[in-house]
């Protein structure tokens, strides 16, 4: 299947970084402190120049720590000085409920490609967009699989989000918080330029085009290979095996 959405691996694990972009699945990588967490990442920093020295002309987001904004402008710099192709990322909210896009706004003027992360509504899709500057670029990273998980359907904000996006240069849209395959389709189908997926969920594409048949079959195959591992039967008697 041809897509035109660009594939990014979500993870803090570098063993399996290299592995999908050994494998050719991905154009970019994304993190973020919940991956580095479940990773057991103890030295963010050393991780960072690790990643960057490790997959140097490819596109990397690494996020801010910080939630107060003097902080997160000077973790900020930090992190963009890391290579060329480093993206930051910055919440387009804080806890408190206030938004980042004065802190989006004075490091995109200050030459940093900003990554706007974790947001969920039309509205702050353009906040993100108004804050960026066209001659830098940016990318705007909807949680539609957050958004789906209270049961609504992202596909309508992805949508406008993406016509949003394309109002202003080199504003990128992507699709965040994969949950499956098809969500790389979806993703596709309503104009985002990249999505990110996990590793585990990435070890899944060859199976793109496989016969539905064919699905079923190796489903069942799967089945049989696992009871005969595991052992199992069920004891049956006379009386059990009576025809039906």
């Amino acid at each position: 299947m041809q897509l035109n959405v660009k594939v990014y691996s979500d993870g803090a694990e570098l063993a399996a970084m290299k592995q999908v972009a050994e494998a050719g699945l991905v154009q970019g990588f994304t993190t973020n402190p919940s991956l580095m967490k479940a990773a057991g990442i103890t030295d963010y920093l050393a991780f960072a120049k690790e990643a960057v020295a490790t997959f140097p002309d490819q596109s990397i987001s690494f996020e801010v720590f910080a939630n107060q904004p003097d902080q997160m402008l000077q973790e900020a710099l930090v992190l963009a000085k890391l290579g060329k192709h480093v993206a930051v990322k910055v919440p387009i909210i804080r806890a408190t409920g206030e938004d980042n896009t004065d802190v989006i706004q004075r490091l995109s003027q200050a030459g940093v490609r900003v990554n706007v992360t974790a947001i969920t509504t039309l509205t702050q899709v353009r906040l993100a967009v108004a804050a960026l500057d066209p001659a830098v670029g940016g990318i705007v990273s909807v949680f539609a699989g957050r958004v789906a998980d209270t049961g609504v359907d992202p596909l309508p904000l992805m949508r406008q989000s993406a016509d949003l996006c394309h109002t202003k240069q080199n504003v990128d849209l992507l699709w965040a918080s994969t949950r499956e395959v098809f969500n790389i389709v979806q993703a596709d189908q309503t104009g985002c330029d990249i999505i990110t997926v996990p590793p585990k969920i990435l070890t899944k594409l060859p199976k793109f085009g496989k016969d539905a048949l064919q699905v079923s079959i190796d489903t069942v195959k799967t089945f049989d290979a696992d009871i005969a591992e595991l052992g199992f039967t069920i004891p049956t008697t006379p009386e059990s095996t009576q025809t039906i």
